[in-house]
């Protein structure tokens, strides 16, 4: 496996070109939309706009990225891009970070260096890890594909020939959103190659998402997740990414504010915000984010691999041993996630070591709550080293 270091380099002239796009917006007419009620709030989108045309400094955000070590390589004919942090202490473990969508690669910016060089972050030199954050296929520059029908199943494949080409025989695997089914996918398909599977979303191989009765949660977990419920809007991308992704990326690659718009309402919907998505990600972390999709003409990538994955349906079993996660398993619990399971039916699904109940924390977890993440995960692995 060859492996290439790299840099991002955006041009100046694709700079420019944005800044025109978005100065030349055409705007929609809105009525009534104070509230959000009908989508993203047009004061709101217009103030983002005009920030990330006039004020926005992407150099500085390239050069903060080019900080971490990245690297390009090619398994199996699909581009692989991922930064790679050696651990600093004696005896670092292998970890991987999975993202979600509409995630980059960049959420994890705030929990890299506290797992790999955890005595300069509050922690001790014997819990480092050797961290690896790739960009699932399709997603910025892991890409373009030049074929379809990658997704989840396919990406745990694709990770343990990474690690293995890094050197790593057996590794942890941490994830959210579509990074939790990869990260499930790999300690279902997978086992012999992982130390243990750390996940903010509870995604169970053979388990329909909507398994579990509200009496099987405790009060402590419902006293956590509180009276809060989720409704078609939040998950309509699900839909569209299924079954008309291509109609969709004609106009998000079209217009930025468009694909902004798009990217922006679940940042908003899914993050534990209270409305005010600025007190999770402020505007230069969000168009960071959303310039990594802009730049890297990669949003028709992201829906294809959710396409490919077909996250309505439950993950198909690879095998029949049981518990489906049969390696160490740990579940952080985000209150304003997405998607809750109450202990019981995850325990008797995976090898379950360690149940954390945030105080705080959205669909986001790592970007929202770095420090309460990598704790997690630190104290996850420490018995497994």
């Amino acid at each position: 496996m060859e492996i290439t270091p790299f840099k991002i380099d955006i041009s100046q002239s694709e700079i420019d070109a944005l800044r025109t796009r978005l100065e030349n917006t055409r705007w929609a007419p809105e009525l009534d939309n104070e509230d959000w009620s009908y989508g993203v709030n047009g004061t709101y989108l217009r103030e983002l706009t005009s920030y990330w045309q006039r004020d926005f400094d992407w150099r500085a955000q390239e050069a903060r990225i080019n900080s971490f070590p990245q690297f390009r390589t090619e398994i199996d004919g699909i581009p692989i891009h991922f930064i790679h942090v050696r651990g600093k202490g004696p005896k670092p473990v292998p970890i991987i970070l999975n993202h979600g969508w509409p995630w980059t690669f960049w959420d994890f910016k705030d929990v890299i260096m506290a797992l790999a060089d955890p005595a300069a972050h509050g922690g001790n030199a014997e819990d480092a890890f050797d961290v690896v954050v790739p960009s699932l296929p399709g997603f910025c520059f892991s890409g373009p594909l030049d074929r379809t029908g990658v997704g989840y199943v396919e990406t745990a494949d694709l990770w343990v020939k990474l690690m293995n080409g890094l050197g790593y025989r057996r590794f942890v695997t941490h994830g959210g959103d579509a990074g939790a089914f990869v990260s499930a996918r790999l300690g279902h398909a997978h086992a012999g190659s992982i130390i243990g599977v750390h996940i903010s979303f509870p995604i169970l191989p053979g388990v329909p998402h909507d398994a579990g009765n509200d009496a099987d949660f405790t009060q402590e977990e419902r006293d956590l997740i509180g009276q809060q419920s989720r409704g078609p809007g939040d998950f309509v991308h699900v839909l569209i990414n299924n079954t008309d992704p291509q109609t969709l990326a004609w106009a998000m690659h079209d217009s930025p504010v468009g694909q902004a718009a798009w990217i922006l309402l679940r940042r908003r919907a899914w993050s534990d915000c209270n409305g005010d998505v600025e007190t999770k990600f402020d505007k230069d972390t969000l168009l960071t984010y959303l310039s990594l999709y802009w730049f890297t003409n990669s949003f028709v990538g992201t829906e294809l691999f959710c396409r490919a994955s077909n996250f309505p349906q439950p993950m198909e079993l690879a095998n029949d041993v049981k518990p489906e996660i049969s390696v160490p398993t740990a579940v952080a619990v985000l209150p304003k996630d997405l998607m809750h399971k109450p202990r019981s039916l995850v325990a008797a699904h995976t090898d379950l070591r360690q149940w954390t109940l945030f105080p705080r924390g959205g669909h986001f977890g790592a970007a929202e709550e770095p420090e309460l993440m990598t704790e997690d995960i630190r104290s996850f692995v420490r018995p497994l080293r």
